[in-house]
């Protein structure tokens, strides 16, 4: 099994592909080009995508190939919500697959990342030759109620209690719906507030061991800014799908090889939705990992991928 991921590499293409009347989104490619295809699809939603990721794949086996989603990284308008829901980003992705003349590939993605693939993987099954998946995450109302709300709560009181410091006590009663009202707002400052709040709760318990996060005050058009914003509004809209919509549909993809691995101790995205998404999917395999939380980039979680990753080249 691989322990180190491999050396840093630049992209050899890259580009902007418009995909709405507002939105181009940026994509870039790296490795081989002649190289089995292999789509990163990043988390958040919102989160944009990393050099980093490039690092889990072998540049001489792979033809990688990135994107940030709509209102992030690089892509334009940053930040911006409108014409930003799931069918919007799942359509982005089969036109990239279009415009870089790609007939097949593989999807690689974790946490919101695991959803936009499964859900794109569901409406083009015969474009997807393989999924490995991390801290999945199927967006059902417990799942966002227990990381929101109430559950992690107890797990990270010390955090929670910064992450609701910012909205009054009269409004916690939903705060998803409160986090939006401020996130959305005119007013900056509260905007600003609310961003590095939202921010610093998921970026502080995303490790088995806990971590001192402090994103700093978010400014508009930060990182902060677009990743709090775009994931509250994804999650007040339900991912703008029907609830459970991934389970329900599980068997148009069950035949779909599929690596699920999960950190035992994930507090974002709990065990529970890999364990239950294992059981729809006949050709997948489950690999708990148990001294891992929720980050890729804890140790058991990269030896995982890294070895899941390592196999493809024999697909």
């Amino acid at each position: 099994m691989k322990e180190n991921l491999f050396p840093s590499i630049e992209p050899r293409e890259k580009g902007f592909l418009q995909v709405s009347k507002i939105h181009s989104i940026y994509w870039e490619r790296s490795g081989n080009p002649k190289g089995k295809k292999i789509l990163v699809i990043h988390g958040g939603p919102g989160g944009g995508s990393q050099p980093r990721y490039r690092r889990y794949f072998n540049p001489e086996k792979f033809d990688i190939v990135q994107f940030d989603q709509r209102g992030c990284g690089y892509s334009r308008p940053f930040s911006e919500l409108r014409e930003n829901t799931t069918g919007d980003l799942v359509n982005d992705i089969e036109k990239l697959r279009v415009n870089l003349k790609i007939d097949y590939w593989h999807l690689f993605g974790g946490s919101w990342g695991s959803t936009l693939a499964l859900i794109y993987a569901i409406k083009n099954p015969s474009r997807v030759l393989s999924m490995t998946l991390r801290g999945i995450f199927l967006c059902r109302k417990f799942e966002l109620l227990w990381f929101y709300q109430y559950g992690a709560s107890e797990i990270f009181p010390e955090e929670f209690e910064k992450y609701i410091a910012v909205i009054p006590k009269d409004e916690r009663v939903d705060l998803i719906v409160s986090f939006y009202k401020y996130l959305t707002s005119p007013d900056i400052e509260l905007r600003s507030k609310a961003a590095a709040a939202w921010t610093n709760w998921e970026l502080s318990t995303s490790h088995l061991i806990k971590r001192d996060i402090d994103v700093g005050k978010s400014k508009i058009n930060s990182f902060s800014d677009a990743f709090a914003r775009i994931e509250c509004h994804y999650f007040i809209n339900k991912i703008f799908l029907e609830e459970n919509f991934i389970l329900k549909n599980a068997k148009i993809i069950e035949s779909i090889p599929t690596k699920i691995i999960q950190g035992r101790y994930d507090v974002v995205c709990p065990v529970r939705s890999a364990w239950d998404l294992s059981r729809k999917l006949i050709n997948s395999e489950l690999i708990i990992v148990d001294d891992a939380g929720h980050s890729m980039s804890e140790k058991g979680i990269t030896l995982k991928l890294l070895d899941s990753v390592e196999r493809l080249e024999s697909f």
